[in-house]
Protein backbone atom coordinates (compact mmCIF):
# COMPACT_ATOMS: atom_id res chain seq x y z
CA UNK A 1 0.00 0.00 0.00
CA UNK A 2 1.34 3.43 -0.86
CA UNK A 3 0.41 6.80 0.48
CA UNK A 4 -1.22 7.48 -2.89
CA UNK A 5 -3.83 4.78 -2.34
CA UNK A 6 -4.78 5.05 1.34
CA UNK A 7 -7.83 7.26 1.72
CA UNK A 8 -9.26 5.82 4.89
CA UNK A 9 -10.05 2.29 3.80
CA UNK A 10 -7.72 0.80 6.38
CA UNK A 11 -8.34 3.20 9.28
CA UNK A 12 -11.91 4.20 8.55
CA UNK A 13 -10.82 7.83 8.74
CA UNK A 14 -9.81 9.85 5.70
CA UNK A 15 -6.10 10.57 5.52
CA UNK A 16 -6.47 14.34 5.92
CA UNK A 17 -8.49 13.91 9.11
CA UNK A 18 -6.25 11.15 10.43
CA UNK A 19 -3.20 13.31 9.75
CA UNK A 20 -4.72 16.20 11.70
CA UNK A 21 -5.54 13.87 14.59
CA UNK A 22 -1.97 12.56 14.56
CA UNK A 23 -0.57 16.10 14.45
CA UNK A 24 -2.62 17.24 17.46
CA UNK A 25 -1.61 14.15 19.42
CA UNK A 26 2.07 14.66 18.54
CA UNK A 27 1.93 18.31 19.64
CA UNK A 28 0.29 17.41 22.95
CA UNK A 29 2.79 14.60 23.60
CA UNK A 30 5.62 16.98 22.86
CA UNK A 31 4.22 19.55 25.32
CA UNK A 32 4.05 16.85 28.00
CA UNK A 33 7.59 15.62 27.32
CA UNK A 34 8.95 19.15 27.39
CA UNK A 35 7.52 19.63 30.88
CA UNK A 36 9.99 17.00 32.13
CA UNK A 37 12.82 18.68 30.26
CA UNK A 38 11.90 22.05 31.77
CA UNK A 39 11.96 20.56 35.26
CA UNK A 40 15.33 18.93 34.57
CA UNK A 41 16.77 22.25 33.40
CA UNK A 42 15.34 24.07 36.41
CA UNK A 43 16.86 21.53 38.80
CA UNK A 44 20.19 22.13 37.09
CA UNK A 45 19.59 25.90 37.40
CA UNK A 46 20.01 26.25 33.63
CA UNK A 47 17.54 29.02 32.86
CA UNK A 48 18.69 29.35 29.26
CA UNK A 49 17.74 25.76 28.46
CA UNK A 50 14.56 25.95 30.56
CA UNK A 51 13.49 29.06 28.63
CA UNK A 52 14.16 27.32 25.31
CA UNK A 53 12.03 24.36 26.35
CA UNK A 54 9.26 26.67 27.59
CA UNK A 55 9.17 28.36 24.20
CA UNK A 56 9.09 24.99 22.45
CA UNK A 57 6.30 23.87 24.79
CA UNK A 58 4.28 27.00 24.04
CA UNK A 59 4.76 26.37 20.31
CA UNK A 60 3.60 22.77 20.73
CA UNK A 61 0.52 23.91 22.64
CA UNK A 62 -0.22 26.49 19.95
CA UNK A 63 0.15 23.85 17.24
CA UNK A 64 -2.22 21.56 19.11
CA UNK A 65 -4.82 24.30 19.48
CA UNK A 66 -4.59 25.26 15.82
CA UNK A 67 -4.84 21.62 14.80
CA UNK A 68 -7.87 21.05 17.06
CA UNK A 69 -9.59 24.11 15.65
CA UNK A 70 -9.00 23.00 12.08
CA UNK A 71 -9.99 19.41 12.82
CA UNK A 72 -13.17 20.57 14.55
CA UNK A 73 -14.11 22.69 11.53
CA UNK A 74 -13.37 19.85 9.10
CA UNK A 75 -15.33 17.26 11.05
CA UNK A 76 -18.28 19.63 11.38
CA UNK A 77 -18.31 20.08 7.61
CA UNK A 78 -16.84 23.56 7.61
Amino acid sequence: MTSETETGGVTGTQDKDYNLIWYVEACLNNALRLESYIQDAERAKDTEVADLFRKAQADSRKGAELGKKLLRARLNGG
